[in-house]
C-alpha cells in the first residue's frame, strides 16, 4: 500500500527559470584568458595552462531538485568554465526526464546518475548509443533500510521480512492504523520500484505502509520522531547529509533482506555487499552522463567528464553543511570554491588532461 504525500512536478526548461539561477555562473576566468589560433588545436602543439577548447560553446546542466546534488553538479560547471565554455544555469526536472533530455541533445550533462540504480532511465533514453557514460565520479554508494538502534537491539530486528510480523511493524506505526510506516523515496527516483517490489516479494503488504512524497521534508519529520524517543523505519543512502545525524551503527542501523530481488532490468542483480551483508540494493557508482553526440564533437568536455572523481565523504560532509543552515547559493558556491582551493592540484590536473584531449 502506498500513501502518496505531495506529487514532484518536473521544471520545465524555461527563461524564467535561467534567470532565478543567475548565481550559478560565477565569475569566469575567460576575461583574461587568450583564444589560441585554430591551427594550435589541428597540430596538437603543447598548449599553455590558460587554453580553451570550450571557446564559443554553450553547456546546459541539468539535476534533479535535490539541494544535495547542487555541489557535484556546480564542480562540473566550474571546471567546464575554466576551459572556456559558456555555462547556463542548471535545471531542474525528475530524472527520467532528465535522461531523455540529454540523450534527445536538449540539455548537455547530468552530475548525479546512479549506476545500476538509474539504469532504467537509461536504457529508456537510448542507453549507450546516445548517452556517454564514462569514468566514475564518485564510487561506493550504498542504498538501503533503515531503523533506530534502540528499537533494532530492544526487539532483535535485523532483516526486512520481520516486519510480517504485525507486533514488530506496529512499533513503527505513525499513522495510527497499526501498521509500520516506511518513508521511501519519491516517484521518480528509481528507488521507488526497488522498494515497491521488495514490499510485494517479501510479503510485507498487511504490515507496512509504503509512505512517499517529499523525501527531504518526511525525513525531517523522521528526525523529530527520532528526536522525541519514537521508533523511525526508512529508506536512505549515502552520501545524505542524513548519515552524518543519525550515523549507521550508533544511532540507527541497516535491515538486511531475505534474499536478492530486483525489479526490472536490475531483475537478476545479486545485491549482497562485499561485507556479507544484504540490503536489497546492489553498491552504486554516479556518473557524469552527457549527450553522446556532443561530447563526440567535444573532446576536452569529453575527457574532463571521464576523469573527474570526488570520495564520497566530501559530497557527505557538504550535504550536512547543508542541513545545518549553509543552504543559500552563496553558501553552495563557496563550499565549491573551498573544495577546489583544498584540491587546487587536483582540479589543474583534470583541466591539463581534458586541454591535451582537445589536440588529439
Amino acid at each position: 500500500m502506498t500513501k502518496t504525500l505531495q506529487t514532484m512536478t518536473p521544471r520545465p526548461l524555461t527563461a524564467s527559470n535561467h534567470q532565478k539561477r543567475q548565481w550559478l555562473l560565477g565569475a569566469t576566468a575567460a576575461a583574461t584568458l587568450s583564444l589560441l589560433p585554430p591551427a594550435v588545436w589541428a597540430t596538437g602543439q603543447n598548449l599553455p595552462s590558460n587554453a580553451l577548447p570550450g571557446q564559443g560553446v554553450t553547456v546546459q546542466p541539468l539535476k534533479s531538485a535535490l539541494a544535495e546534488e547542487s555541489f557535484q553538479t556546480l564542480l562540473v560547471m566550474k571546471a567546464l568554465e575554466q576551459l572556456g565554455y559558456t555555462v547556463k544555469p542548471w535545471e531542474e526536472l525528475d530524472y527520467p526526464l532528465i535522461h531523455i533530455a540529454v540523450a534527445n541533445g536538449e540539455a548537455t550533462f547530468m552530475a548525479n546518475h546512479w549506476n545500476p540504480h538509474h539504469a532504467e532511465f537509461y536504457l529508456r533514453a537510448g542507453g549507450d548509443a546516445k548517452l556517454s557514460r564514462k569514468g566514475v565520479y564518485a564510487a561506493g554508494a550504498v542504498q538501503g533500510y533503515m531503523i533506530d538502534k534502540k528499537t533494532a537491539d530492544a526487539h532483535g530486528i535485523t532483516h526486512l521480512d520481520q516486519l510480517k510480523d504485525p507486533q514488530l511493524a506496529q512499533l513503527f506505526d505513525a499513522s495510527g492504523d497499526g501498521k509500520a510506516d516506511l518513508i521511501g523515496p519519491n516517484a521518480g527516483w528509481g528507488g521507488e520500484a526497488v522498494v515497491a517490489h521488495q514490499i510485494r516479494t517479501f510479503g510485507l503488504q498487511n504490515t507496512v505502509n509504503y509512505t512517499q512524497g517529499n523525501y527531504p521534508a518526511l525525513i525531517a519529520d523522521t528526525l523529530a520522531r527520532f528526536k522525541a524517543g519514537k521508533p523511525v523505519l526508512y529508506y536512505a543512502w549515502t552520501p545524505y547529509w542524513l548519515s552524518n545525524v543519525l550515523r549507521p551503527g550508533h544511532e540507527v542501523v541497516w535491515l538486511q533482506v531475505p534474499t536478492s530481488s530486483m525489479p526490472g532490468v536490475q531483475a537478476n542483480t545479486d545485491t549482497q555487499l562485499p561485507n556479507g551483508k544484504n540490503y536489497g540494493f546492489p553498491l552504486n557508482n554516479q556518473y557524469i552522463v552527457a549527450n553522446k553526440a556532443w561530447v563526440a564533437q567535444h573532446p576536452a568536455a569529453a575527457k574532463l567528464f571521464e576523469i573527474m572523481q570526488i570520495p564520497l565523504n566530501d559530497i557527505s560532509q557538504q550535504n550536512r553543511l547543508l542541513h545545518d543552515g549553509q543552504n543559500k547559493p552563496a553558501d553552495i558556491e563557496r563550499h565549491v570554491n573551498g573544495w577546489i582551493k583544498a584540491h587546487q592540484t587536483t582540479f589543474d590536473a583534470w583541466l591539463t588532461q581534458a586541454r591535451a584531449a582537445a589536440t588529439r
